[in-house]
Parts: C-alpha cells; structure tokens; sequence
C-alpha cells in the first residue's frame, strides 16, 4: 500500500525542479525497468502491482519493492495506461571522454527542445554503438519523463554530459574534427573523408546556434531526391541519416 508520504515524494518528481534537488528521476513500465535492473544505475525504489511482483521474485532481496494496486499506480504515474510498476532511480553523472573524439563519433545536441527528439537520439546512439552524447545546457533536461520514456533503455546504456561547446574544445589542445549538419553543407555520401570527431545536430527550428558557427570545422547535408522537398528534417531523423551512412563507412568499407 502506498503512503501518503510516498506518494507526496513520487509525485513530486514529476517536477523537474525535484528531480533535480533529489537527483532522483521515475522509470515506468515492464519492459524500461527490466532494462534498467540490469543496468549499473542504482534504484532508490520500485512501486509495482502484484501480478509484476509474482514473475520478479528474484528482485525482491535485490530491491526495496512496495505492492501496489493499480489505481495507486494510476495516481503516482505519468502515463495514460500505466503498465504495471515504476521504478524511483538515482540520477547518474558523466564526464566527457576526449580521448573517444579521435577515434569514434560523438553526438553534440545544440539547444534540443523536443523531449521526444532528446530521447530517439538516445535511443539511435545506442543502436548504432555511439559512446556518448553530449548537451548543451539548454538543450531538454535527460531525466524528463517523457526523455526516459521514449529512449525504450537506451538512457541506461548510452553516458550524456553537459556542458557548452566552446568549453569542449577548451578541455582538448588536439585538432577535432567538428562536423556540423546544415540545410546547405557538403553532401554526406560523396563526402570523402567522414569520420571520427563531434558531430553538431541543431535545434528544431533554428539549426546551429550563431554562437557555435565558428566551431564548426566542415558543414554536411543530407541531400532530397528532388526539389520538391519539404522545409527540413526532424532532428533525430536527420541524425538516425547521418550516423548510419558515418556506420556504413566504418564498418563495411573501412
């Protein structure tokens, strides 16, 4: 049964200003909390119905698990059709690893707004073995529920760090390579040398902020079929483009 207090405090991580004095975030649902008992993050807590507890019995020593019923659930969840528990997780820091710019891709999200967008990238990123992400500080928050969410895992598997570009290039004396997609760049597939470096994915509706155009080394585009194009590309679509033809090269040509 759920407390009152309980309640109080799962309720209050809906919030981002909580999460973030608690530096606890929610996981919801069978198949994200599966992923996340096998994870490395550590679990504050899991609030589930009897029907979820009965097949885990082999978490009961591992977690603090409380029985709850499904309108309990239904009161504590930001779901429309909750599936059965959720899962209060401690939140986990990152530091950037330079030493992985010169030897694979690392995705840099610049003023990502769309939770939804933040959490397919996370997801893509860990398809396709991308070793970390990172934010700019005004880009969606990672632990927002519906980030967390739409990942399906991936946020278990995939470090985000943030911080600003400028601050990256600081850290490193090296020479990067800083790709950066634009309506108007070098086309991807006839581009000759893609590989290793920072790879900069713009807001939603304004690209590339003015204020990272100097960072940008070499300017890419997905080229359209025809003229008859629409406006632009999602900005996980765009990057699910792009990190698949860079994986094409690295794996199948070499």
């Amino acid at each position: 049964m759920l407390s009152k207090n309980q309640l109080k405090n799962i309720t209050s991580l809906h919030f981002k200003k909580h999460r973030e004095e608690k530096k606890l975030f929610i996981v919801e649902g069978e198949k994200v909390v599966d992923e996340l008992c096998q994870s490395m993050y550590e679990i504050d807590s899991i609030y589930a119905v009897k029907s979820w507890i009965e097949t885990h019995f082999d978490y009961l020593n591992k977690y603090t698990i409380v029985e709850i019923s499904e309108s309990e659930l239904k009161k504590i969840s930001l779901m429309p059709s909750p599936n059965k528990v959720l899962a209060i997780v401690k939140q986990k820091s990152h530091v950037i690893k330079t030493d992985l710019f010169e030897e694979d891709l690392s995705i840099y999200l610049d003023d990502i707004r769309d939770p939804g967008n933040l959490g397919t990238i996370i997801r893509l990123a860990h398809w396709f073995g991308i070793k970390q992400i990172i934010c700019s500080p005004s880009t969606v928050e990672t632990f927002n529920p519906k980030v967390v969410q739409s990942t399906m895992g991936s946020i278990f598997h995939v470090p985000v760090v943030r911080i600003e570009l400028k601050d990256i290039l600081d850290q490193t004396s090296k020479c990067l390579n800083v790709f950066g997609a634009f309506l108007e760049g070098e086309n991807i597939y006839t581009k000759k040398y893609f590989n290793s470096g920072i790879l900069v994915i713009g807001n939603e509706s304004n690209g590339i902020s003015k204020s990272n155009f100097s960072y940008i080394k070499e300017k890419i585009s997905i080229p359209s079929n025809d003229n008859n194009h629409s406006e632009s590309l999602n900005a996980s679509m765009a990057l699910g483009i792009i990190v698949s033809e860079y994986f094409r090269r690295k794996k199948f040509i070499g």
